[in-house]
């Protein structure tokens, strides 16, 4: 159960608005979320009950992408709307494989950012901005980021459910991103579609309409077209990358593990799991060799506040 007075939650925060981002927290089971947060997220699942199971069934996804971007040698990652800070981030799940892995956190909405800011504390390998991934520029150029990321090396670029919460071309978010990594970097994106449109998923969309961040269902092209030149990951582990090629499959069939343990009671036919699509993109051939790189500095860079 979230709770109304939280210390680190901003003063000129406005509660009485539910916020997408605090939704999801809701529906992993967190409590960094309030009242009107819980009364839009319940009003979801009274009529899509499958819509916490989507979220959990992306929260695997984020974690098996995470450790195949590890195994493919990529040893920092840029989370972008990375949302409130819940059991199983990115920083957990890549220092758990190497300590030495890099994370940098962005997102826009104050609990999330003043969340992170609290949880991660002083540890030089990890940071947060706040600031607008509509914005590529800003963030690639970012104190925070140059210090934290060397873009001359090989970085997992992560844009899991993020994308369908904004509207107009959002390849022109998505471009910068790949333009500005090296040969070996990951592109990861999930991303709900438009695919099985039904009643559910239509009043779904009106429900989210009440939040500041509509749903933007996209058609499976359109997500497709996201990772450029990109080389698809194919789903299942034992095929070949396709270049060029789709690959993109609901969250759960991505590379499925059976410690994602995820419901067995038909709920993958649901919409909000079978349109809810996942992929991830290689540039160019893969880096298997980490070079040493200077430890940062225990001093964290100054970060900008609210959008720029």
């Amino acid at each position: 159960m979230g709770t109304e007075a939280m210390s680190w939650a901003p003063a000129e925060l406005d509660l009485s608005r539910p916020n997408a981002a605090r939704m999801y927290d809701y529906f992993l089971g967190g409590s960094h979320n309030f009242a009107a947060d819980r009364q839009a997220a319940d009003a979801v699942l009274a009529v899509a009950p499958h819509v916490a199971d989507a979220a959990r069934a992306n929260r695997a996804f984020l974690r098996r992408s995470v450790r195949y971007a590890l195994q493919q040698g990529i040893r920092q990652f840029i989370d972008l709307g990375s949302g409130i800070p819940t059991v199983g981030n990115v920083h957990d799940i890549a220092q758990a494989v190497n300590a030495k892995a890099r994370v940098l956190y962005v997102d826009v909405e104050p609990v999330a950012v003043a969340h992170a800011r609290a949880l991660l504390g002083a540890d030089p390998r990890v940071d947060v901005i706040q600031a607008d991934i509509c914005f590529p520029d800003f963030i690639l150029d970012n104190p925070a980021t140059q210090r934290l990321i060397d873009l001359a090396r090989p970085v997992a670029i992560l844009f899991v459910s993020v994308l369908h919460f904004i509207p107009g071309d959002v390849n022109a978010i998505v471009e910068p991103f790949r333009a500005a990594a090296n040969p070996g970097s990951a592109l990861v994106i999930s991303h709900a579609t438009s695919g099985m449109a039904t009643s559910q998923t239509e009043e779904v969309q009106r429900l989210y309409q009440r939040t500041p961040t509509p749903l933007q269902l996209r058609h499976l092209a359109d997500v497709q077209a996201l990772f450029g030149d990109f080389a698809m990951v194919a789903p299942q582990p034992g095929a070949a990358s396709r270049p060029g090629g789709a690959a993109l499959v609901p969250v759960s069939h991505w590379r499925p593990d059976p410690e994602d343990h995820l419901p067995a009671d038909g709920s993958s036919a649901s919409p909000f799991l079978a349109s809810f699509l996942a992929g991830v993109g290689m540039k160019g051939p893969a880096v298997m060799t980490e070079q040493p790189r200077p430890e940062p500095a225990g001093q964290r860079a100054t970060r900008p506040s609210g959008r720029r």
